[in-house]
């Protein structure tokens, strides 16, 4: 079973995808900010990490070029969850080191379509 870290400050949005991704079988752990997230990220090691782009205390844009520039978690996988859909918000977000960049909203059964695509590349790497 795949280890999931969403980072999300939207309390409900949280919860509502920690829901969807456990009744899709997936483990799956929870920040509210992007220094939680990189916090969890060193402790749990997860699979993937879904990362909202605007937190409190540090921005996934920052939280995603750290895991990235740890050894022992650049292979993790980073999607991205945001409204804001501006090209330049995307290309901060690929050049931070996301693997993909999902406009929110988004249909659950999109979201855990990604997911599953981007575990099964991870695989093949």
């Amino acid at each position: 079973m795949a280890k999931i870290l969403i980072a999300e400050d939207e309390r409900d949005i949280r919860e509502l995808i920690t829901f969807t991704l456990r009744f899709a079988g997936y483990e799956v752990v929870a920040a509210g900010n992007g220094e939680e997230a990189l916090d969890l990220a060193r402790q749990e090691k997860p699979d993937l990490v879904l990362m909202d782009v605007r937190m409190p205390r540090m921005t996934g844009y920052e939280a995603c070029a750290r895991i990235k520039a740890d050894p022992e978690l650049q292979h993790i996988p980073v999607i991205f969850l945001s409204a804001k859909g501006q090209e330049s918000e995307i290309d901060e977000g690929l050049k931070a080191g996301a693997e993909e960049y999902l406009l929110k909203p988004f249909a659950l059964e999109q979201l855990t379509q990604r997911i599953q695509v981007a575990l099964a590349r991870k695989d093949t790497e």
